[in-house]
C-alpha cells in the first residue's frame, strides 16, 4: 500500500453526512471493496440519532498490514463530507492531520470553500465534486454516497483505479442483484465523480 496522502501505511478516513445520504453505507462499501484488493480494513459507524437528516459519522481504516487498534479515529488522514451544510454546524475538520484531505460534495470550488469557511490557515488539501448533481443524473436520486466513492479513490491515489472499480462493481452487483439499471447508474456515477473531482490547483 503506497499512501500518497500522508506517507504512512495506515490510512484513516472519517465520513460526515446526514441520515439518508448513505455515509455508513459508503464507508462499508469502500471498506469491503478495499478488502477485495488485498488490504486489511475496518469500517464502522458512530451511532447517534438515526432519523432522516440527522448528522451521521462513519469511519474507515485501511492498511497493508493487520490492523491491531480498534479505538475511535480522532486524527483522520481524510475527511469526506456528503452534505456541505454540515461545515456550518460542526467542526468537520477537527483533528484532520497536517497535509490531510478534505473532500466535499458541493458545486463550489475548493478556493471558495477555503475562503467561505475560514480554512486559509489550515494545511489541508481541499477537493470538491458535485456528487449530488451526478447522483441525480445517473441514479435519479440525490444520494451522493456512491459518486463520492469515485472521488475518494481519485484523491487518495493509493488504489489501482480499475481494481477498485471492479471491486465496487462486484459489491454493487451483489447488493442490487437483478436491478441492472441501478447498478449501471451507480457505476456511471463513480466514474463521473472520479473524472470531475477538482482540487485547488485546477480551474
Amino acid at each position: 500500500m503506497s499512501n500518497n496522502v500522508c506517507g504512512q501505511k495506515l490510512l484513516e478516513i472519517r465520513w460526515h453526512g446526514r441520515g439518508g445520504q448513505g455515509a455508513k453505507t459508503a464507508a462499508l462499501l469502500f471498506g469491503e471493496a478495499a478488502l477485495d484488493t488485498g488490504l486489511f480494513i475496518q469500517a464502522f459507524p458512530e451511532y447517534g440519532p438515526e432519523r432522516m437528516g440527522a448528522p451521521v459519522t462513519a469511519y474507515n481504516r485501511l492498511s497493508d498490514k493487520e490492523i491491531r487498534t480498534h479505538a475511535g479515529i480522532k486524527e483522520p488522514d481524510i475527511v469526506v463530507v456528503l452534505d456541505p451544510t454540515l461545515i456550518e454546524v460542526s467542526n468537520v475538520v477537527e483533528g484532520l492531520k497536517e497535509g490531510g484531505i478534505l473532500l466535499i460534495n458541493t458545486e463550489e470550488s475548493p478556493e471558495k470553500i477555503r475562503k467561505r469557511y475560514n480554512l486559509g490557515n489550515k494545511n489541508i488539501k481541499i477537493y470538491c465534486v458535485n456528487a449530488s448533481k451526478i447522483a441525480l443524473e445517473c441514479i435519479k436520486r440525490d444520494v451522493p454516497n456512491t459518486p463520492m466513492l469515485g472521488a475518494l479513490v481519485k484523491v487518495t491515489g493509493i488504489f489501482d483505479y480499475q481494481k477498485m472499480l471492479a471491486a465496487i462493481t462486484n459489491k454493487l452487483t451483489q447488493k442490487f442483484r437483478g436491478r441492472d439499471e441501478i447498478i449501471k447508474g451507480n457505476i456511471e456515477s463513480i466514474k463521473r465523480a472520479y473524472e470531475e473531482v477538482k482540487s485547488e490547483c485546477e480551474n
